[in-house]
């Protein structure tokens, strides 16, 4: 790779901002990146090959990251939601029964062996994607909590589901990476809480004081170590980035390391992973197998459908929709499939199509609450 190379992804990854910065046009900035990948990559022009050790080595660099921001998202230490895990913990429950279902229907349905990992891509939500557009609205208290749980509990529930399902024989090994990163993260949340806050925060002056950026230093040294063990046991850096982002979350999560990794994630190495991750599709199997194209639209309705079921436990049917919009782990799993070369010809670009109609499809619903919230709200300069 040279630093032409560089310009040219960092350039067309531009295609996201331009794209989304529209809001009425509600389009997520990953479309545009991924996008300009399938422009410059195999599908177009093939200005760029994703198979290169080092554009690959950054894309998975940057994945670990994006997932890392994902899981800090996780409101871990929110009162209110995890009161509502009981509650949530019953809607997921539906989802995942209801998930399996179609999932296998829907592999019975296109003559694939990948139920499964389909039934896991329907029962998946966002919480990267979902949360922040709910917490923008004046919604019940209640439901809200319950529907970030649920959000909550299905975004880790498929992100540990999902290498198991896409290797099945690698299972033993797999499992046991999963397992293994789980406990350095559960012993990471012990040791700093051992530490305690006010240790941590004259830690954190003396870093800021002396521009050392120990927090950044320290949380890339993990993400590596966790990479590493991933990648020894074969499995995906999506799950050391995911952990060590539940473990900020859960100890919390300083504001100055918040926006360094956001400029690291958002500023180069995220766009970097979307446009590699376009690269490596070629859209021409759609042409050649053009049961895929059908396959995405099914795999989105699906999801719509399932997440519905959550109505069941007391969500309102427009909050229930709004679940079913899902980024990491349809994007996980191409980014894995890829890899690990598990998915069929055409099947990536069908499993982002499906995750592209359920996030339109979730959009539509969070417009709908908030045109429902907004007579709620009371006018502004109304007395208290």
């Amino acid at each position: 790779m040279t630093f032409a190379t560089l310009a040219l992804i960092v350039l067309v990854g531009l295609a996201g901002p331009l794209l989304s910065a529209r809001k009425s046009w509600r389009i997520p900035v990953i479309a545009g990146e991924l996008v300009a990948g399938l422009v410059i990559g195999s599908s177009g022009f093939g200005w760029v090959d994703a198979a290169e050790p080092t554009f690959t080595l950054l894309a998975q660099l940057g994945f670990g990251l994006i997932m890392l921001v994902i899981g800090s998202h996780i409101p871990v230490r929110d009162t209110a939601v995890c009161a509502a895990v009981g509650r949530g913990a019953a809607g997921a429950a539906i989802v995942a029964a209801v998930a399996v279902a179609l999932g296998v229907g829907t592999a019975l349905l296109f003559g694939t062996s990948h139920g499964a990992v389909y039934a896991v891509l329907i029962a998946s939500s966002s919480a990267a994607l979902v949360l922040p557009m709910l917490q923008s609205l004046d919604v019940a208290a209640d439901s809200a909590a319950q529907l970030i749980a649920q959000i909550a509990i299905a975004d880790v529930a498929c992100i540990v589901a999902l290498p198991l399902v896409l290797q099945p024989q690698r299972v033993p090994l797999v499992a046991l990476g999963g397992v293994g990163i789980a406990v350095v993260g559960v012993l990471l949340v012990v040791v700093l809480n051992r530490i305690g806050t006010h240790r941590l925060r004259v830690l954190h002056k003396v870093s800021e004081s002396r521009r050392f950026a120990l927090e950044l230093r320290v949380s890339l040294l993990t993400l590596f170590g966790l990479a590493g063990i991933a990648q020894f046991t074969h499995v995906s850096v999506m799950m050391a980035g995911f952990t060590l982002g539940l473990v900020l979350s859960a100890v919390g999560q300083p504001r100055r390391l918040a926006r360094q990794l956001f400029g690291m994630t958002e500023g180069f190495l995220g766009p970097l992973f979307f446009v590699w991750l376009g690269a490596s599709i070629n859209l021409r199997d759609l042409g050649s197998h053009p049961q895929m194209i059908l396959l995405g639209l099914t795999l989105g309705a699906a999801a719509v459908v399932a997440h519905v079921a959550g109505r069941a436990t007391g969500l309102p049917w427009a909050q229930a929709v709004a679940s079913a919009g899902q980024l990491g782990v349809p994007v996980a799993a191409v980014a894995l499939g890829v890899e690990t070369k598990a998915l069929l010809p055409g099947e990536g670009a069908a499993i982002l199509l499906g995750a592209l109609v359920a996030v339109v499809a979730s959009s539509a619903a969070v417009a709908v609450v908030s045109r429902r919230a907004a007579p709620s709200s009371p006018p502004a300069g109304a007395a208290g």
